[in-house]
């Protein structure tokens, strides 16, 4: 006879709730194995005087629930082969049958957050053992009832133990189990706050349904790991909420509310746009974020932040409307690159500093556009840099790509010699040629400078904004002064607004 393991379910903790199948079942069982004697269940088995073995004592010998669960599910494995291996093949009567079936009996329903089920599913096919499985009530029909909502309006159901932000969903009913300690608590708590404020509501229940141990509380959410009883029975439940202030920290809702802005019933000025009408757009937003981030101003990054994710959402919508694509093909674009030019993240492949990490970056570039049908060799060593740059950025990128490949010099020395000879070049340009060829000059000699950044490793879209930044603070101050005297521009000279700007320069 194959070997069998019957997994039972002992339901939430009410006798009352346990199945005619499979108390039949345990009163027949030749071997009775449970995860743990920790639950209100096991009455039954001392009531009934039905001999059992636990694992309870692997939770105490191993360091982590992950090694628990498969020393449990091998050790069932082992049992059942050695059933097998006992029976009298001539032996097939039924009560023959019940006294060599192993039973593994699990709190709640077995199908329910039950990681040794899962190991057995997995592994008995493998091994030749038959497995079923009897279901049970479990905690989420208690939680249903005890806590009184209904799971279609939208219902999640998540492990403490594996909890992340980005599974929450303020619009679902939310269920977190496995809340065995006031350290498991606390995780959840830290959790939730990234997504919930400290005080929002939420309920922890013990034992639910268990007569004579339940316990429902109502608390703030910041209270969660203040509040003692925590145990094999707890559970944390949020309520599902319409509040808009929590919606609108969702990346779902901003999805949802350029949609509505596109719509046939939203706003105008939004349904009219192209993409070439707000192209520019872009490029102002992204600079607004670039000056925020200069200037160090955090909630500034905030706003501006959000109006480039902005221009990223109107884009993308447009393609979704005419089904070329959504923005979340755009994430998983973009989730799928990072994955791949990370080897040393998420391979096989290692790093020992920024210098490999770039290396291989470039590398796994190579391969995309490889797979791409892109030969990297057939192409220039300066393609790849976006038309519409900065000049001074795509000066700096055109120098770095052409210096990957030798065409460098090998100190700055040469390079401060060649700013001066543009230089002079501008003065002769200047003294006699036209103004399109003043303009040429012109451009070698930022050309120049841009090397010499480079060679001094500085960016010099940074360098310019820094000096920016030091011309406004300083003409500013000169406006200031004119104020405090109470005149104007007009009302002064050119000696009077250097001497002030010298002051300037020598303030903080």
């Amino acid at each position: 006879m194959q070997p069998t393991i019957t997994v039972v379910g002992l339901g939430s903790g009410d006798a009352d709730q346990l199945t005619l199948g499979v108390w039949r079942r345990l009163q027949t069982a030749g071997r009775r194995f449970v995860r743990t004697d920790q639950h209100p269940m096991m009455r039954i088995f001392s009531e009934n005087e039905w001999v059992y073995t636990s694992f309870d004592h692997l939770y105490e010998q191993l360091d982590s629930f992950p090694e628990v669960y498969a020393a449990i599910a091998e050790a069932l494995i082992e049992q059942a082969k050695s059933i097998s291996s006992s029976s009298s093949p001539a032996n097939t009567s039924t009560d023959a049958a019940s006294v060599n079936e192993l039973i593994y009996a699990v709190p709640g329903h077995p199908m329910v957050a039950e990681r040794t089920v899962q190991l057995l599913r997995e592994r008995c096919p493998r091994e030749g053992i038959g497995l079923t499985v009897l279901g049970g009530e479990s905690f989420l029909d208690q939680a249903f009832t005890r806590l009184g909502f209904d799971p279609i309006e939208g219902f999640a159901l998540l492990d403490a133990a594996e909890l992340k932000p980005s599974q929450l969903r303020p619009e679902l009913h939310t269920l977190i189990g496995q809340v065995y300690d006031e350290f498991t608590a606390s995780d959840v708590k830290l959790t939730l706050m990234e997504q919930l404020p400290d005080d929002h509501p939420i309920i922890v229940g013990h034992a639910l349904g268990v007569e004579g141990e339940e316990r429902i509380l109502s608390i703030p959410l910041y209270e969660l790991d203040r509040t003692p009883g925590f145990g094999n029975l707890s559970l944390v439940y949020v309520p599902r909420s319409t509040d808009d202030k929590l919606r609108n920290r969702t990346f779902e809702r901003l999805h949802e509310i350029v949609g509505i802005l596109r719509s046939p019933e939203g706003c105008p000025w939004d349904r009219e746009q192209t993409h070439a009408s707000i192209r520019k757009n872009f490029i102002e937003e992204t600079y607004e974020a670039l000056e925020a981030l200069d200037e160090d101003d955090p909630d500034g990054m905030r706003e501006e932040f959000g109006d480039v994710i902005l221009q990223v959402m109107l884009h993308s919508q447009m393609e979704e409307e005419v089904g070329s694509f959504s923005v979340y093909d755009v994430i998983q674009t973009l989730n799928e690159k990072l994955l791949f030019r990370h080897p040393h993240v998420f391979g096989d492949l290692a790093a020992r500093d920024s210098q490999e990490a770039l290396q291989n970056w470039e590398q796994m570039k190579a391969e995309e556009k490889r797979r791409k049908g892109v030969n990297p060799e057939d192409r220039s060593q300066l393609d790849g840099i976006p038309p519409e740059l900065p000049g001074l950025l795509k000066a700096y990128k055109l120098q770095k790509k052409a210096a990957k490949v030798g065409f460098d010099w090998d100190d700055i020395s040469p390079v401060l010699d060649k700013i001066q000879e543009e230089l002079s070049e501008l003065r002769e340009a200047i003294a006699s040629k036209s103004a399109d060829e003043q303009a040429d000059e012109l451009g070698d000699l930022l050309f120049a400078a841009v090397n010499a950044s480079r060679f001094i490793h500085a960016d010099p879209e940074e360098a310019i904004a820094r000096t920016n930044r030091k011309f406004k603070k300083r003409f500013s101050y000169i406006e200031q002064q004119l104020r405090i005297s109470g005149r104007t521009f007009d009302q002064t000279d050119l000696i009077e607004m250097d001497r002030y700007w010298e002051e300037a320069k020598r303030l903080p």
